[in-house]
């Protein structure tokens, strides 16, 4: 079975990282000076929280890392139990390292229950001499304040395109897959800075054995191509409705789209629109209307076809 190149080529280094710079020069200086804060590392999924913590791991203590480094996923592992008797026997034994201090990251720290919180403070106070954590999750408020208060925090933006689009291309050659301009500007218009999401794609794309093209990477995450969203669009405001329904079941019945993902699609090609912009505000008021009641159970294809009747007056209007 293949590897998946997500872990395959995850950065082994701190150097190695892609972006985040500011967040990898401040630990590069905590394994300069041996010392560090309990850390929180926030931000949305495939930015590199995990990977930074194992980076910094290995970088502290080399050939000591599997003594004085603990993962855990706490959204496995969500209960006190967890804390009283996992944590607290790892965090009270001294390193063997030249580092006075063990590492335990503790993954998803957003899903640890209140009462796993308050009991991981205490266990955070009571054995700071021999041991740090970093709390990872996707949203800081989730953690208790009395925990926030005592870490360092680090917020992970999600990857611009263009540091996700160099590092798929240098995946490409490395892999031998034949990628293409759109296709590589498809994968990361789709994963919207998450970089382990646009590596997942880029693999699955490439077992097809084509060439990775926008229109093969749209057919893998089951999208429809953004070219035909903007026509859907544009038939729709020059008035023609039939075509844009017998396009819309196409979508919907032959080719089996989320009229979920079709509405969320139209929401994002239309700032591309050739209209003023109060046109383009009402119509974006109207895809949120139209989610919501697609959100709630109402029927796809009315739904879509009300909306793509709205915008056409809109468009007549002006806004």
């Amino acid at each position: 079975m293949s590897e998946l190149w997500s872990e395959k080529y995850r950065p082994k280094t701190l150097k190695d990282m892609v972006n985040q710079r500011d967040i990898v020069e401040r630990l590069k200086r905590f394994v300069e000076t041996k010392s560090m804060p309990h850390c929180l590392f926030a931000g949305p999924p495939g930015t590199g929280k995990t990977t930074a913590a194992l980076c910094l791991a290995r970088e502290l203590f080399g050939r000591f890392l599997a003594d004085s480094f603990m993962e855990l996923n706490a959204s496995d592992e969500r209960g006190i139990d967890v804390i009283r008797d996992t944590v607290k026997r790892f965090a009270r034994s001294k390193s063997l390292s030249d580092v006075p201090f063990k590492l335990l990251v503790l993954d998803e720290a957003d899903h640890l229950t209140a009462d796993a919180q308050h009991a991981l403070r205490r266990t955070m106070e009571k054995y700071t001499d021999t041991c740090r954590f970093i709390l990872s999750c996707n949203y800081s408020s989730r953690i208790i304040e009395p925990i926030q208060s005592r870490c360092a925090i680090f917020r992970f933006t999600p990857l611009p395109m263009e540091d996700t689009i160099g590092f798929l291309k240098s995946i490409a050659e490395a892999e031998g897959v034949q990628l293409s301009e759109d296709g590589v500007e498809a994968i990361a218009e789709v994963a919207a800075g998450d970089l382990r999401r646009a590596i997942n794609l880029l693999q699955a794309a490439s077992a097809t054995g084509e060439s990775v093209t926008s229109d093969v990477v749209y057919k893998v995450v089951g999208l429809v191509h953004p070219k035909r969203i903007l026509d859907l669009l544009d038939i729709s405001i020059k008035g023609d409705l039939i075509e844009a329904r017998e396009e819309l079941r196409r979508m919907l019945y032959a080719e089996g789209y989320s009229g979920s993902d079709i509405v969320k699609q139209i929401h994002s090609q239309v700032f591309k629109l050739d209209v003023p912009e109060p046109v383009k505000l009402k119509i974006i008021e109207l895809v949120g209307e139209a989610d919501y009641r697609i959100d709630q159970g109402a029927d796809e294809e009315v739904q879509i076809m009300a909306l793509l009747a709205k915008v056409k007056l809109v468009a007549l209007k002006g806004g």
